[in-house]
């Protein structure tokens, strides 16, 4: 099973909100989902990122592929850098 992180469309007519989840590549995009990861509001200014940290860097330890647009959110929030700090200081055994 292929995980990707991606966003799930909330919120009424016009109005957006997202949701960062962990999902199955295979569902929909507002289908089933293992886990929510975090929000993201695009109508505030600035956009609101709220993010469980330690749960987006586990899931991206483990292998979970972000779409395009969550890699934005998560470089925007500063967890994109730490993930790859954290890749790069693994020692090489």
């Amino acid at each position: 099973m292929a995980v990707h992180l991606r966003l799930t469309r909330a919120g009424r007519h016009k109005l957006p909100f997202y949701r960062v989840v962990a999902a199955d590549s295979r569902k929909p995009r507002d289908g089933k989902y293992l886990e929510v990861l975090g929000t993201y509001d695009t109508l505030k200014n600035p956009p609101v990122i709220q993010l469980k940290q330690e749960r987006v860097l586990d899931w991206l330890k483990k292998g979970a592929q972000p779409s395009v647009t969550v890699r934005t959110v998560l470089r925007r929030s500063g967890l994109w850098k730490q993930f790859e700090e954290s890749r790069k200081a693994k020692p090489a055994s």
